[in-house]
């Protein structure tokens, strides 16, 4: 499958976010994990897709299934809330 550049960055994006699922890749961009874990390899550094594999593999937050959670999205309790949209209060 060929993606765009911008398709790319974003899968690579996702990819390293510990809380995104490699089931949110797929639903959204039609990849499956061992072609995200292809596409990281081909499209990263060598330093850095080992850094990656070694964080992501066993990593129960990025399966749906090993989730503890179902539903909904993490919120830190210390994250204060946005309102108005203004970013940040100082």
């Amino acid at each position: 499958m060929e993606f765009s550049e911008r398709e790319l960055d974003r899968i690579i994006e996702m990819a390293w976010e510990d809380r995104t699922t490699f089931d949110a890749i797929e639903f959204q961009f039609g990849i499956k994990e061992q072609e995200v874990i292809e596409l990281m390899r081909k499209h990263m550094k060598t330093s850095s897709f080992k850094m990656w594999r070694k964080r992501v593999t066993n990593r129960s937050t990025k399966h749906a299934k090993k989730r503890d959670f179902e539903e909904g999205r993490f919120k830190c309790s210390r994250q204060k809330a946005i309102s108005n949209n203004k970013v940040s209060k100082r």
